[in-house]
């Protein structure tokens, strides 16, 4: 109800602003005719004027004066004139106002409604009033033109907000309404501006209604897209709708008063806001490519950007690709696809992932290149020894680059005397190592540093063998059995069958203990012992010095070997 009445009292305002401007211009059209006059006399800032009335009219001097003050006319020259005012039995005379007078008459004359008259005009004077609180306010403004005719327009149809400073400002209007009884002119700036508003909205239908991409004309280039007109109508592309890439830098392509081809996309009838696009002006690339590209295809394309990730390549019909770093070489440390590739530089690639429906491409690079691994078979076997470098360490080993390849060095497997990688090695380090496997099905290479090196139990067999009776002392026990340490690198093993119940449960460490060695394994560096064996063996010593020295049978060696 609140905003009915609003505009309820905004009607009344505007009308009493008409009625207000009905009362100016009933005052102007008291003024007389022009009426020809002679100058008669020029006294300081007075000119006489004989307008054939008892007494001479006056007229301010700086009536007639020019722009550089010189006088316009002098003593004795005919004048037109206007009177505007009487005072003390004389006559006020206007010049300026009578030459105004007849312009408009002049205008109203030649005047055709058929026509636009639409003119571009300067606020001259601002038109105001009191109002029952005796607060001036504005009821509309004095314009004219560049050929000095003068129109008012009603402050209802300004579409202008009340304000001195408008006085000087230049604005387009359009002639509404000529009073040839009264020789006034009114003149509305709001009724051009709805008509522009239908005018557009109209052709912005049009445009929406054919949906065909039509012509426009890059006004202005910001940094979140640019302002195109298109046929007095401007509308803005966003940089996500310059091309199929996606977001891109208007500047990089475009600039002020380039003529390209949009299309209208949305319309917001609140905001009067048009967004336009030139991708959409486009034939959509993506589905050129939806049936013409299949993955483990080969193409050709352009580094266009490089990011610390990966880089994204350019097929050159408005559809970018991207090679992620870990597709750009075979080599598993790369830091920076800088290192590699470089922009603007032109690529063979294998497409492994095409999705039309996302609008997503991957490609690879290192698919097309030689795999380190064929190349690591083709050049080495098992068994030979070749030198490497440390690329990095882990808890369990460090890995080590041959080549373009890399093989693992198991903790395990770099010394005999249990040490670990992160103990003896850095990053960087050159190692010298054995290949002991090729897992083709996996891709995996091990290596050792300790086959290079004879086992302390090769060391121990060559002074040792199967069946000697040995002393050792006991390092450990455990649930199968117990360890015992034979010399400082050797250590044995008593399987927990192969000791009395016993005997074992009277054992500590550092206790010494014998047993007889049943089976040396000198690449794994493993050596096993046998208490009950040894009672065994010595059982028969004694019964092979009463039974004509019987030895141990060979039967008996293998049995051991096998157990």
């Amino acid at each position: 109800m609140v905003e009915v009445n609003k505009k309820v009292q905004d009607k009344i305002e505007d009308l009493q602003q008409d009625e207000d401007f009905a009362s100016m211009l009933e005052e102007f059209s008291k003024e007389k005719e022009v009426a020809k006059g002679k100058i008669v006399s020029i006294k300081d800032n007075e000119v006489f004027v004989d307008i054939n009335e008892k007494a001479e009219g006056i007229l301010n001097i700086d009536e007639i004066l020019d722009k550089n003050g010189n006088l316009l006319f002098n003593v004795g020259d005919d004048i037109r004139v206007v009177i505007v005012a009487r005072s003390g039995g004389r006559a006020r005379l206007s010049y300026r106002k009578a030459i105004r007078k007849e312009k408009v008459e002049e205008f109203i004359k030649n005047f055709d409604d058929s026509k636009d008259n639409i003119f571009e005009v300067s606020i001259i004077e601002i038109a105001k009033r009191k109002d029952k609180n005796r607060k001036s306010i504005t009821t509309g403004y004095i314009c004219q033109n560049d050929d000095g005719v003068e129109f008012f327009m009603p402050r209802s149809q300004s579409a202008l907000r009340d304000s001195d400073s408008l006085k000087g400002k230049n604005f387009k209007v359009k002639v509404i309404k000529v009073n040839k009884d009264d020789n006034t002119i009114i003149v509305s700036r709001k009724r051009l501006i709805d008509e522009e508003k239908r005018a557009r909205k109209e052709q912005i239908n049009k445009i929406l209604e054919q949906n065909e991409p039509v012509e426009g004309i890059v006004k202005k280039i910001t940094t979140y897209g640019m302002f195109v007109d298109i046929g007095n109508i401007d509308g803005l592309v966003h940089y996500s709708e310059i091309s199929y890439k996606g977001p891109i830098n208007p500047s990089s392509l475009y600039k002020e008063g380039d003529k390209i081809l949009v299309k209208v996309i949305e319309y917001d009838n609140k905001k009067e806001h048009l967004s336009l696009s030139i991708k959409a002006a486009m034939p959509d690339p993506w589905e050129e490519i939806k049936d013409s590209l299949e993955v483990g295809d080969t193409i050709e394309v352009i580094v266009s950007n490089i990011e610390p990730y990966g880089a994204f390549v350019d097929l050159g019909n408005d559809i970018e690709g991207f090679l992620h770093i870990s597709e750009i070489s075979w080599d598993k440390n790369i830091k920076n696809p800088k290192d590699f590739i470089k922009e603007g530089e032109k690529l063979n690639v294998e497409v492994i992932e095409i999705n039309p429906s996302e609008r997503r491409l991957r490609v690879s690079l290192k698919k097309l290149l030689t795999k380190p691994f064929d190349e690591f078979k083709s050049k080495y076997k098992v068994g030979d020894v070749v030198k490497g470098v440390i690329t990095s360490i882990t808890s369990f080993g460090a890995f080590v680059k041959i080549g373009n390849s890399e093989g693992l060095l198991h903790n395990e497997d770099i010394s005999w005397d249990r040490k670990k990688c992160k103990d003896m090695f850095k990053v960087g380090d050159e190692v010298e190592v054995k290949i002991t496997k090729i897992d083709t099905q996996d891709e995996k290479i091990s290596l050792s540093i300790k086959e290079l090196q004879n086992s302390p139990v090769s060391e121990f067999a060559k002074t040792h063998k199967i069946g000697d009776a040995i002393k050792g002392k006991v390092r450990d026990i455990r649930d199968f059995g117990v360890f015992v340490e034979l010399s400082k690198d050797v250590d044995a093993l008593i399987r927990k069958e192969d000791i009395n119940d016993s005997d074992l449960e009277k054992l500590k460490s550092g206790d010494e203990i014998e047993a007889v060695i049943v089976f040396i394994d000198e690449k794994k560096n493993r050596i096993r012992l046998s208490v009950k064996r040894l009672a065994k063996q010595k059982e028969r010593e004694v019964l092979n010095e009463i039974n004509d020295n019987e030895k141990i049978t060979i039967g008996d060696l293998i049995k051991d070997q096998l157990s």
